[in-house]
């Protein structure tokens, strides 16, 4: 598989890293955890070398997870990202963040003993805590580096001026945020600042969650699914951002590809400092989006696809009010 890197003087990583957020029961509903492990080892049996969790993900499973899934494999064939500070009660409730540096260590302590290794690569606050300065976490992340707990520093949906004041602190190898055809509010003034100071991206939410995969039909999420309660997927807007859908199968049937793939291929192509995560949750969808890797778009595609889907063409926001209020990277 191509590699790209983590910023200008980050780490090689595959093309396409692999999101584990949904092989844990919680946001998605039930997951098969078999078919889970098999997934990722599917995944670097085909070259990814990219793993993306966060300690909340199931509260520790999906680290756990993972931690199985390499038993048999080799720690140092993969990068693991992992994301910290989202505070959640027993019931799942949202609590916020904390990204003090006391409170960050201590999340660290129990990441590594859940994925059973002695560091992470990449370590990233999920959200800005504003109620902490970020040279504060930045700081505490960087002692984690020269401890040789931690390989690097990312951070995670935030703001160009948050950007900047963590990367003065510790250099940024990466920036994980939402990217898509349908959610491109990076591309103003956040994607231009992480080219600017050498930052790489990784994008989640390529297919915004499954929206525009292809796959979606509306009322197709269950109860415990948490795009149930998802603007996007919001009687009266769901509709809409299907005919959004229509009209890039139209031009995927015509290059022979999955919508799926179109889209992926859509956000790699925006540059080689992009890395997609893919959250395929089993080995079918992973190999479709695999195949992405394969497109290239041409002049006319980018035309025709941009024509379908302009900037701001989506229905309804990509999280419910509250939690974009919440988000630095949407002031």
């Amino acid at each position: 598989m191509d590699t790209r890197t983590l910023g200008s003087n980050g780490p090689a990583v595959s093309a396409i890293g692999l999101g584990c957020m949904g092989m844990s029961p919680d946001l998605y509903g039930p997951a098969d955890e078999d078919e889970s492990v098999a997934t990722i080892h599917a995944a670097m049996d085909a070259g990814i070398t990219l793993l993306d969790t966060g300690d909340f993900y199931g509260m520790g499973h999906n680290e756990m997870l993972i931690s199985r899934a390499l038993q048999e494999r080799n720690r140092d064939d993969v990068l693991i990202s992992v994301k910290f500070g989202a505070q959640r009660g027993p019931d799942g409730a949202w609590l916020g963040y904390d990204a003090r540096p006391q409170a960050l260590k201590t999340a660290l302590a129990y990441t590594l003993r859940r994925l059973r290794t002695d560091h992470v690569d990449v370590y990233r606050p999920a959200r800005l805590d504003q109620a902490v300065p970020i040279e504060e976490t930045a700081g505490a992340i960087s002692e984690l580096i020269e401890a040789g707990y931690v390989r690097r520093m990312g951070l995670s949906e935030v703001g160009a001026d948050t950007i900047r004041r963590a990367h003065a602190v510790t250099p940024i190898c990466d920036l994980q945020i939402e990217y898509s055809l349908i959610s491109r509010g990076i591309e103003a003034e956040i994607l231009p600042t992480c080219r600017e100071l050498g930052i790489g991206v990784t994008a989640y939410g390529v297919l915004s969650r499954g929206l525009i995969s292809g796959h979606w039909t509306a009322g197709a999420e269950g109860e415990r699914d948490f795009r149930a309660h998802s603007p996007r997927f919001a009687r009266g807007n769901v509709e809409r951002n299907l005919e959004l859908v229509e009209a890039l199968r139209a031009i995927a049937g015509e290059r022979g590809v999955t919508v799926a793939q179109l889209a992926i291929a859509w956000v790699l192509d925006r540059g080689e400092d992009i890395v997609p995560l893919i959250g395929a949750r089993r080995r079918d969808r992973l190999e479709e989006a695999l195949g992405a890797l394969a497109v290239e778009l041409t002049a006319e595609d980018r035309e025709r696809i941009e024509a379908a889907v302009s900037a701001g063409a989506a229905a309804g926001e990509r999280y419910p009010e509250p939690q974009m209020q919440m988000l630095d990277s949407e002031r």
